[in-house]
């Protein structure tokens, strides 16, 4: 099949304003308890965003670990590349796609790291082996093989036979407070719905409708 016939007819449902709560991070809750109740793959993977000060943009996938009325919070390696392109401009959007409920939600904002004690609870929930790869791995960098690797982490048992992993001072947390936060409601013909929130401060925040 051409890569150009490859086309998918949205039609579960639409988005008014009448439906939408006044509060985004509401609404947010409502749509992530749907898609966590059809079962979806990964419900929590987002695409975050990234762009070094230039402008030099950057994407991947991360996984969302906790939301509330501060913002959206993610883990990683505070030395890997996206953790030094927050550093330094500490700007970033968020993409969570659910193709089953064919929606979509854009969140952009401002980053900062979370608490150290924040970090601490989060590290020591993680399974073992996760704990020991957060030390094993030098996240981003070259390195010569997957042997490499797969040492780092021997020596990372080593390092800690009793299973008492502390979390690495490079690995922890940030947060996401979202400045705007649009929903997107796939419909028939490509005339989408998408309602965006944008933050009035101090606390509001005003909605409105954006053309497909």
């Amino acid at each position: 099949m051409e890569i150009a016939n490859i086309r998918k007819e949205y039609i579960w449902g639409g988005l008014s304003e009448s439906d939408m709560d006044a509060d985004p991070i509401r609404q947010f809750a409502a749509w992530f308890q749907q898609a966590l109740a059809v079962n979806l793959p990964d419900p929590n993977a987002m695409t975050l965003a990234t762009a070094t000060p230039d402008g030099q943009p950057s994407a991947r996938i991360v996984l969302l670990k906790a939301f509330d009325a501060t913002g959206f919070t993610f883990f990683t390696n505070y030395e890997g590349r996206k953790a030094r392109e927050l550093t330094a401009n500490a700007r970033a959007a968020l993409l969570f796609f659910w193709p089953e409920l064919q929606r979509q939600v854009r969140i952009e904002g401002i980053v900062e790291r979370v608490s150290e004690a924040e970090s601490d609870d989060y590290f020591r929930s993680r399974p073992l082996g996760s704990r020991l790869g957060a030390w094993a791995s030098a996240q981003s960098e070259v390195i010569a093989s997957r042997d490499v690797l797969e040492e780092r982490v021997r020596q990372a048992v080593q390092r800690f036979p009793d299973g008492e992993v502390p979390r690495p001072p490079f690995w922890g947390g940030f947060r996401v407070r979202p400045l705007s936060i649009e929903f997107w409601q796939g419909r028939p013909d490509r005339l989408h719905d998408r309602l965006r929130y944008q933050r009035v401060p101090p606390e509001g925040w005003h909605i409105e409708r954006l053309s497909p």
